[in-house]
């Protein structure tokens, strides 16, 4: 019992030459494990860690220097001493050299609940028996540096399975799509692989040295293409080494890559009244819960982006599909019903339904397919029109972003369309309107329709007579009247 002591004492004690750091970490291992505290060992550490202030280590103490250099680590030209002490576990070995190498991966392993279980670095790292392109031979180890939803499943296999189904799996299956033609071709590589790629996932390539190809990795990108034939990467919300579901369910870290003009939902999340009150109520949120000990109403009141799309409510258990709730796609130009979009939206009305009557959540969805249907009609479908009319007329080329009016098209649809049809569906006024339809609108009627006529007269007429633009044909003198009486009586000046 004494020599298991002994070993936990030693293990913590590989952070510094002195042992300052190593004491804070003794003493909160022995708090997070709920193991007693040993006044002895405890007095014995300290004595010891004056003695190494100057150089002495004695074994009673369980000190040992960090740099693993000093003691033959595997970086040292200096033999290791010979000890008549039982060998190191090899997640011992891994601890004393990162220690001294790699200091804040250790630190941020140890506040892990992947720590306080026992996992060690070798469960996740470990190579043997492993057919991949990526194995290296590492101090008389096979590992692999890069750990896939195929290594995390080993563990968390509903979590991984649910997550290969999910959208963000295939995040990086975007060639053909005209953002690869912006970020390859328009922008440039080097662009694309500190930007895009780092969201969407890179294809991780292998050198025929082993390396990992510096044009691929680092990458965290939650589709990333894996040496083992997986996609995805856990640590793009959990991040290394950590690992934290509370990360995970912070705002900010689907902020990360849900944010900015083609999908603003960070931004439109911040001035919702869900971000507003998850704000100022974070502290209480409980964020650390396990799974399906975190619901709605019960360990959390104010929801983050995790706590609709993802986590436990109701009948529901927590998933990793972050689609499973979703009834509509707003990414396309033209919005469209998701397949099973009724039973979709069943199990999202159910986590609604957790904080808010069923009434509300009634005309909270009505109000927002009638944005969306409203986009769609009014100008999503007659833009679309227009680009496929000018394509068949040969007016255009079949290559991307070489006229105006393309850039046009796109921006009303990724940009400004994306930005009106989610600040609806996340309560976001502003991105709705101003951000979003306002900029819909200036751009179809300033821009594209007349870049439109000038490629082909009379090509907008038939749009133009419809219902929704009838007011191109001038307004009523009663509503130009009720304009000017409006501005002159509020400012005292004229509305036009």
């Amino acid at each position: 019992m004494a020599s298991e002591k002994m070993s936990s004492v030693k293990h913590e004690s590989q952070t510094d030459i002195g042992g300052m750091d190593s004491g804070i970490d003794l003493v909160s291992n022995e708090a997070r494990t709920g193991k007693a505290f040993n006044k002895s060992l405890f007095y014995r550490w300290c004595v010891g860690g004056l003695l190494a202030a100057v150089g002495v280590f004695p074994a009673w103490a369980g000190l040992t220097k960090a740099s693993p250099t000093a003691q033959g680590g595997p970086h040292s030209s200096k033999p290791a001493p010979v000890s008549a002490a039982a060998p190191k576990a090899p997640t011992d070995a891994c601890v004393d050299c990162h220690t001294g190498l790699t200091r804040g991966i250790v630190a941020d392993w140890k506040t892990s609940r992947h720590f306080t279980k026992g996992v060690s670095c070798l469960d996740c790292h470990n190579a043997e028996g492993k057919n991949r392109p990526d194995v290296e031979d590492h101090f008389g180890k096979k590992i692999v540096m890069l750990v896939t939803p195929t290594d995390c499943g080993k563990c968390h296999e509903r979590e991984a399975t649910e997550f290969q189904a999910s959208h963000h799996a295939k995040a990086a299956q975007v060639i053909g799509s005209l953002d690869n033609v912006l970020g390859e071709i328009v922008g440039g590589s080097a662009a694309t692989n500190t930007g895009c790629k780092q969201c969407h996932g890179s294809t991780v390539k292998v050198l025929a040295d082993g390396k990992l190809d510096p044009q691929t990795w680092p990458n965290t990108g939650v589709g990333r293409v894996n040496p083992d034939g997986s996609n995805g990467s856990c640590s793009a919300c959990h991040a290394r080494h950590s690992f934290s579901v509370a990360v995970a369910r912070q705002p900010e870290s689907c902020g990360r890559c849900h944010m900015g003009p083609d999908h603003p939902q960070a931004e439109i999340y911040a001035e919702s009244k869900h971000g507003i009150l998850f704000t100022t109520h974070r502290q209480e949120s409980h964020l650390d819960n396990p799974g399906n000990a975190w619901r709605p109403g019960r360990d959390y009141h104010y929801p983050t982006c995790a706590g609709c799309h993802m986590s436990a409510a109701g009948s529901q258990q927590s998933t990793h599909d972050v689609g499973t709730r979703l009834s509509w796609t707003l990414r396309p130009p033209v919005s469209k019903k998701m397949d099973d979009a009724d039973a979709k939206r069943g199990q999202m009305r159910e986590v609604c339904e957790t904080c808010h009557t069923p009434g509300y959540v009634d005309n909270f969805y009505a109000q927002y397919d009638s944005q969306v249907d409203l986009y769609n009609e009014k100008f999503g479908k007659p833009a679309t029109a227009i680009m496929d009319q000018l394509q068949a007329d040969k007016k255009l080329t079949p290559t991307p972003f070489d006229a105006k009016i393309k850039w046009t098209y796109y921006l009303l649809w990724h940009h400004e369309g994306r930005a009106a049809r989610m600040g609806a569906a996340m309560m976001g006024p502003d991105y709705s309107w101003w951000h979003g339809m306002f900029n819909v609108a200036q751009d179809f009627y300033s821009e594209l329709l007349p870049q439109a006529e000038q490629l082909e007269p009379g090509i907008s007429k038939p749009i133009l007579d419809s219902p929704f633009h009838q007011w191109q044909k001038g307004l009523s003198k009663e509503q130009n009247q009720q304009i000017l009486d409006f501005y002159q009586q509020r400012y005292k000046q004229p509305g036009q």
